[in-house]
């Protein structure tokens, strides 16, 4: 989207940048049509991108930040996609969510820039969710085998960290753990530009 955006409508480089990407991991990973819950959606940037180019999956954005949601209205009336719907009021930790049953739940960059309880939460509310053969996306920075995978990795955990102690790059093995505590088998690991990763589970 390179047209000047109003007020409302945020713009986030990084989500520019990893939309391709991650949408690469979501045409093997997603149903071919059928509804899409995307947790944190942040700006709505990838919610246009991935609805545009998902024109089968009735994608469904929510957010627990009221300038995100207006962000995401913007983006959607800027578009005029049909497919991508009003986000919803959703803090994962804060039951019950406003929507009882999707096909697939992804989540963007959420799980290291909250508490650790917000990934439980989380993983029991996509549990609970999704069907069985129903896919769980989760995308954004890990450590892998209790170590970095990056310098740079390690540089944005301290700066997470400094700024809330219970914020921070999570362990690959311990997300695994939740999400097979849940029902959830990982199906992949995508390693992603930047120094992330793409975890696909499938719901059993």
């Amino acid at each position: 989207m390179s047209e000047p955006h109003s007020s409302a409508r945020l713009f986030a480089s990084a989500a520019e940048r990893n939309a391709a990407p991650i949408l690469a991991v979501l045409r093997g990973a997603l149903p071919a049509r059928g509804k899409v819950l995307e947790i944190a959606s942040g700006t709505g940037q990838h919610a246009v991108h991935f609805a545009a180019a998902l024109p089968d999956i009735e994608w469904q954005p929510s957010d627990a930040d009221p300038l995100a949601r207006a962000s995401i209205l913007a983006w959607r009336e800027y578009t005029g996609l049909s497919n991508l719907l009003a986000p919803l009021d959703l803090d994962v930790r804060r039951e019950p969510w406003p929507i009882d049953a999707a096909d697939a739940v992804v989540c963007i960059n959420m799980i290291h820039i909250a508490p650790w309880e917000a990934a439980i939460a989380l993983m029991n509310g996509a549990g609970q969710r999704l069907a069985a053969g129903g896919a769980l996306v989760l995308y954004g920075p890990y450590r892998r085998g209790g170590a970095h995978t990056a310098p740079s990795n390690e540089a944005f955990d301290a700066q997470l960290r400094e700024r809330d102690p219970a914020w921070g790059v999570r362990d690959m093995e311990a997300v695994e753990a939740l999400a097979q505590a849940q029902g959830f088998l990982c199906e992949q690991r995508v390693p992603m530009p930047a120094n992330n990763f793409s975890l696909v589970f499938r719901k059993r």
